[in-house]
């Protein structure tokens, strides 16, 4: 195959869903079956883009060069192991909630038919918002350095606030500001630390496994400290990081289900992928290892893993638990990054695809049952397995795997994790670290299996509540059937990927 066309395989993934997206969202359709024009051309795309970014994978170019802003920076696209998982990570899970996401906007659209008066934005408009984002996430999984990164990581955030604002209620239109500012600060704080790392080094600042710098004088390794710091920080904005989470539960409650599965379960993972590029291909893991940064960045993530899970336990806002779970949850990853090590790192990507599965599926269940029957509250939920039996089943599945129970996919990545932390230099560090990730594991079962337990086990007082429940809308078959491909996923990755597992491994150790 020639290098043009494999150059064109390479960015279509990227081109494509943003010009789809944009037809979509423009082109206006009057008449009783808009909704049905809408699911169907999105089906389409979600179809057609999930197979460019396979091709991607197996057929892509090495390394393009989209165009160059100056002589010495270019925009560059590379594939490796980690743009892999994320492509793959990135298609699938935006596939399943593309297609559940075209049963559950419905309503919408029907308001946009229906009642003029409404101001909420049409589903349409969502859906394709929805494809441009999927297009920048592939941009941003293939970039090359860090100036391709952040010119994909900033496209994202300003396309992703139309997936938050959707309603456009005023606790909407608050959860947008919050995000755009939010993640203005994170990214400003990354910008800062960028131009220090590039005046500091003179490097291109390319990713190469293993670190792009090179040696280091005393002085420059010291700003460098700094600057990597700084870009950690800022990226951490995105993944809910503490003490710049507070996007997040603010966020998740007002956006709808589908957007909320992607949020959580990919948007947070970019954060994630600019701080794993950062340690791991730009400073490289001996430069950071056992100075004060991977102590900071260690102890920010355990930080925020367990105030994540204490609020989650706490809250009752069923959407705003599970936004409270995803901070706590992501922190879990960046804590495997911060050790530095390959067995944590190994820990720190399987929790990356096992958690965009398992809380994808919980807030797409989430989704179903405010469909159905317009509860938002944890307490409210009392005998909903009775009404919905296949979305709570599916519920108690992620449940299982977010804890941490086997053969769920979550068992697996969390041992590494905790091998990881017991491999650390400072001993004491990796014990505390384990002993935090095991006391969050508990408050995860509290917050999650109480709402199973009640909804499978209401008691004498669930009659009334059940007799109302039987008048609700129904769920429709292309939601339950996404719930509940993302629910027998989950438990395939955690039996039966040990080819997946050893790829992995074998890759991260050539890097260490």
């Amino acid at each position: 195959m020639n290098e043009f066309l494999k150059n064109l395989i390479t960015i279509l993934p990227i081109v494509f869903p943003i010009v789809a997206g944009v037809a979509m969202s423009s082109v206006k359709r009057k008449g009783e079956h808009v909704h049905s024009f809408s699911k169907v051309k999105l089906i389409t795309f979600s179809c057609i883009e999930f197979v460019l970014s396979v091709l991607t994978v197996l057929f892509g170019s090495e390394k393009t060069v989209l165009f160059a802003f100056t002589d010495l920076i270019s925009a560059v696209l590379k594939k490796d192991l980690i743009s892999t998982i994320y492509i793959l990570m990135i298609s699938g899970i935006f596939l399943l909630t593309g297609i559940f996401a075209a049963d559950y906007m419905r309503h919408d659209d029907l308001k946009e038919e229906e009642e003029q008066k409404v101001k909420t934005l049409s589903g349409r408009t969502f859906l394709g918002f929805y494809l441009i984002v999927w297009g920048v996430l592939i941009g941003l999984a293939q970039a090359g350095n860090l100036v391709t990164f952040y010119m994909f990581y900033e496209l994202m955030t300003v396309t992703s606030v139309v997936l938050v604002i959707h309603d456009m209620t005023r606790e909407a239109v608050f959860a947008a500001k919050k995000y755009i500012y939010y993640s203005i600060a994170g990214a400003s704080l990354a910008l800062f630390g960028f131009a220090f790392l590039a005046n500091t080094t003179g490097a291109g600042l390319d990713f190469v496994s293993g670190g792009s710098l090179g040696s280091l004088s005393y002085g420059d390794r010291n700003m460098v400290l700094v600057s990597v710091f700084l870009i950690c920080l800022g990226f951490g904005a995105k993944a809910g990081m503490f003490p710049l989470h507070g996007w997040l539960p603010t966020a998740h409650p007002v956006a709808p289900a589908p957007a909320s599965a992607v949020l959580s379960g990919i948007i947070c993972k970019a954060g994630v992928l600019g701080i794993l590029r950062v340690l791991y291909f730009i400073a490289g893991p001996d430069l950071v290892k056992g100075t004060w940064v991977q102590y900071a960045l260690i102890t920010l993530s355990l930080i925020t893993v367990f105030m994540g899970s204490m609020l989650a336990y706490k809250e009752n806002v069923f959407k705003k638990r599970l936004a409270y779970s995803t901070v706590s949850q992501v922190s879990y990853i960046l804590f495997g990054l911060a050790c530095l090590n390959p067995i944590a790192f190994f820990g720190a990507l399987l929790h990356t695809i096992f958690h965009a599965c398992l809380k994808c599926t919980l807030f797409l269940n989430a989704g179903a049952v405010i469909y159905s029957t317009d509860k938002h509250k944890c307490d409210e939920l009392c005998g909903i397995g009775r009404a919905l039996p296949i979305t709570l089943l599916t519920f108690t599945t992620a449940s299982l795997g977010l804890v941490g129970i086997p053969p769920v996919c979550g068992f697996v990545s969390k041992w590494y994790l905790c091998l990881g932390a017991l491999d650390l230099h400072e001993k004491a560090i990796g014990y505390v670290g384990v002993a935090i990730l095991l006391i969050s594991a508990l408050l995860t079962a509290g917050y999650l299996f109480s709402i199973v337990i009640a909804g499978f086990f209401p008691g004498a007082d669930f009659k009334d509540f059940e007799d109302n429940l039987e008048k609700e809308k129904k769920v429709k078959t292309g939601m339950i059937a996404v719930m509940v491909v993302l629910a027998v996923l989950s438990v395939a990755l955690g039996v039966f990927a040990k080819g997946l597992y050893d790829l992995i491994f074998d890759t991260i150790y050539a890097m260490f």
